[in-house]
């Protein structure tokens, strides 16, 4: 036991799978409960569904993956302008910043991190940034100007709050403590920017999910329970590429038929 805790302490995440010294455990958010295996990140094309880049990694997060995934399908598809559609999992604001700065408009939603709204009491969504003045208006009326900056997570914020706070008629709907602290990232408006796009299109998360998880449930079927059946991250890699160049022979013969298929096989062999 000593000697296992020992290992353990050496590995970089400490972790350590005995029959795969590559897996690691990744975490389900249906089922709230962590998996051994690999991470399969995919870019799918919402007009024919085919798998137009993957990558097979064993980082557990998928909150670094964006930009990457976004980039290589833009290239692959050979696209100067790229829509990508990510779930929650995939929020970060230096990843949306990537893609905004690459000319690709991300549509991620946000996490809802904070209690407040769920006990009642106003998110930071209620309160307004006045641009111009570089300060918040509260659902008060006041407004709650900037008061110091600090490094979080490696990221510059700007801390706001109202001297008005502690005899505010509704304090009790807002906060906890004496004052209402309103943190604003430095590059909080290129999440502004594409929290509009979300609300501008609702559809946005109906239709990522009938994209990729069509995908991901037609791998699964035909992959069965057990998955992938090879180990190492670098032969997991090679067997998901086969799928994939299955899935993908598969969905063009259904969407250009087998003669047009061929046809056009023959072209890219000549």
């Amino acid at each position: 036991m000593d000697e296992m805790k020992e290992r353990l302490k050496a590995e970089p995440d400490e972790q350590l799978c005995l029959t795969d010294p590559d897996a690691r455990s990744m975490m389900s958010q249906a089922k709230g409960t962590g998996l051994v295996g690999y991470n399969v990140q995919t870019a799918v094309d919402v007009r024919h569904h085919l798998i137009v880049d993957h990558e097979v990694t064993n980082v557990g997060s998928d909150r670094a993956q964006l930009s990457k995934m976004a980039l290589a399908a833009r290239e692959a598809m050979g696209k100067q302008k790229l829509q990508a559609y990510a779930d929650r999992g995939y929020f970060s604001g230096l990843e949306i910043k990537a893609c905004d700065e690459a000319g690709i408009k991300a549509f991620v939603p946000k996490p809802m991190t904070s209690n407040a709204k769920a006990e009642g009491r106003f998110s930071k969504a209620d309160f307004i940034y006045i641009k111009r003045d570089d300060e918040y208006q509260c659902p008060a009326g006041e407004r709650a100007i900037h008061r110091f900056n600090c490094v979080e997570g490696g990221l510059m914020m700007r801390t706001y709050w109202s001297s008005a706070c502690p005899g505010c008629a509704i304090r009790a709907q807002c906060t906890t403590s004496a004052y209402r602290r309103i943190r604003r990232w430095e590059h909080e408006a290129v999440l502004e920017q594409m929290q509009r796009r979300l609300d501008r299109k609702p559809e946005a998360m109906t239709l990522r999910r009938s994209t990729v998880e069509h995908v991901f449930g037609t791998l699964k079927h035909w992959m069965g329970t057990a998955h992938f059946l090879t180990r190492r991250l670098e032969h997991v890699s090679t067997e998901m590429s086969l799928h994939v160049l299955a899935y993908n022979l598969k969905r063009v013969m259904q969407v250009l038929g087998i003669a047009k298929t061929m046809k056009a096989m023959s072209l890219v062999g000549a």
